[in-house]
């Protein structure tokens, strides 16, 4: 199968021909239909983030077929539309059941501790298959599969209520997710934080209110927009320290800022006059559940969660394309969200 590879760190990723992956009992072959290319893509091929081994197939946001079960397989049968979970967990350790599987004692994430979806082919336990709606497309369902999910599962860590109020820093995939995430889980306002003229504009269709973060100091405007009351919960999705800070001090009384965006460098935080005084909470985010799956695919089945713009570009299994998309992301240009299609 074709496959395109991080053979390493700071290198291109490059494409390989490899064996068709092989199935075990309790494992599903699926026949990928759309990846999507995630930042944590770029922060694996440049050594932000870690992977376990090279060379390794990147790709954790993965929609497509199944192709063949392992013999002790149930309930998943060849030619099911799925999407996958990018966690193979034990299902047996203290966190799996506690309900806290993404810190699984034996627990590994496709395209990170095991080969991905940058292939024709990815072969995964049969629990981490849930299916995929009919109406919504494999981009969709790939996509959704970690920028929807880990912006729900960051709403859910800070405790959004009905009625309180939401920044955004970082419009891109899990930006826009969260926006629409945030009125459905019912939120009364939602700002989004950016650069970008174009996503911004994106985040307003979606009915947040856009801040120029280029022109303005964020944390003034919403402050200024909320009549000095600051927001209840803020996602901190770029890894910058200085959208960290601006997430932590545009918090009102009680409030809870969410860290999502990967990074390897620290921000500051004035302790009383932004938490201690006020109560508030900084909440760190690590993935999502499965268990939260289920509910983001029928946000998406019943078109109370629209992907259609935010799927901005598709591009074919070739390593040139896709080290293109890298790039971008590394500087913070890229398409909002964009999918291989191999």
């Amino acid at each position: 199968m074709n496959a395109i590879q991080l053979v390493e760190i700071g290198g291109a990723l490059q494409a390989r021909t490899l064996p068709t992956p092989a199935v075990g009992d309790e494992d599903v072959l699926v026949r990928v239909k759309a990846a999507g290319i995630c930042h944590s893509d770029e922060h694996y091929r440049a050594g932000t983030g870690s992977v376990s081994f090279l060379p390794i197939t990147l790709g954790h946001e993965v929609a497509g077929v199944v192709e063949t079960t392992g013999r002790l397989v149930r309930g998943v049968a060849t030619g099911d539309r799925v999407a996958v979970h990018y966690l193979a967990t034990c299902g047996h350790c203290r966190f799996c059941r506690a309900g806290h599987e993404q810190f699984c004692l034996s627990g590994q994430m496709i395209g990170k501790h095991r080969h991905g979806g940058y292939a024709e082919f990815v072969v995964v336990p049969a629990p981490s298959v849930v299916p995929l709606p009919g109406p919504v497309p494999f981009t969709h369902g790939a996509i959704m599969m970690c920028s929807t999910a880990t912006s729900f599962h960051a709403l859910r860590k800070g405790r959004l209520a009905a009625g309180e109020r939401v920044a955004v820093f970082g419009a891109g995939g899990l930006g826009m997710s969260a926006v629409q995430l945030s009125f459905l889980l019912g939120a009364l306002e939602v700002f989004a934080v950016d650069v970008r003229a174009a996503k911004l504009a994106l985040a307003a269709r979606f009915g947040a209110r856009p801040i120029d973060a280029s022109a303005c100091d964020p944390v003034a405007a919403i402050m200024e927009l909320t009549g000095g009351l600051g927001v209840d919960v803020a996602l901190e999705l770029v890894g910058l320290p200085v959208t960290m800070t601006q997430s932590v001090r545009c918090l009102g009384r009680l409030g809870r800022a969410v860290m999502v965006g990967l990074s390897n460098r620290p921000f500051e935080v004035h302790v009383y006059r932004d938490l201690l005084g006020n109560e508030g909470e900084i909440i760190g985010c690590s993935d999502h559940l499965m268990s939260e799956l289920p509910i983001v695919l029928e946000y998406a089945r019943q078109q109370r969660l629209d992907l259609s713009h935010v799927v901005s570009r598709t591009v074919p299994l070739d390593a040139d394309a896709i080290n293109g998309v890298l790039a971008s992301l590394r500087t913070f240009e890229g398409e909002v969200r964009t999918v291989i299609e191999p």
